[in-house]
């Protein structure tokens, strides 16, 4: 990885508010972090029979991020652009919804990007407060997609 990328990352962490940021390779590892704020990252094996990638994805980004200061929480946000999807097939329940209690495991959305299903995982436990996107919608890197309280 070279200085331009370093700079556009940290271009993007600005931009949508990623408050830290770590890159594993096998001979390079970048961390960056802004001070005193904290972002939940969880990687684990998956255990499914949908087609999903090597490893689901976890984003929790800090409250401050709330368009109201009044509002208490952690935003679950895309950590990747693709297409929303509430549940693993369209006649299957969501995985959440509002008042569903959940653990940091809990599996919240599945995202699609060029045909491979990416888990989402809430990094945080707590109670689902809102819901901000629908299924089949398309969502950016940094798209809020629930609060959790």
């Amino acid at each position: 990885m070279d200085v331009e990328n370093i700079e556009k990352l940290m271009a993007m962490m600005q931009t949508y508010q990623i408050h830290k940021l770590g890159i594993k390779n096998k001979d390079f590892e970048l961390s960056l972090e802004k001070e005193g704020e904290v972002v939940v990252h969880h990687a684990a094996p998956l255990h499914s029979s949908v087609p999903m990638a090597s490893q689901p994805i976890t984003v929790a980004t800090p409250a401050a991020a709330a368009t109201s200061p009044d509002v208490a929480g952690l935003f679950v946000t895309s950590p990747i652009v693709g297409t929303f999807y509430a549940s693993p097939s369209p006649q299957d329940a969501p995985f959440v919804k509002v008042g569903d209690r959940v653990t940091a495991d809990s599996v919240v959305c599945i995202i699609e990007a060029m045909k491979v299903m990416n888990e989402v995982k809430a990094g945080v436990a707590g109670v689902v407060a809102e819901v901000f996107v629908k299924s089949g919608d398309p969502v950016e890197f940094g798209t809020k997609i629930l609060r959790i309280t």
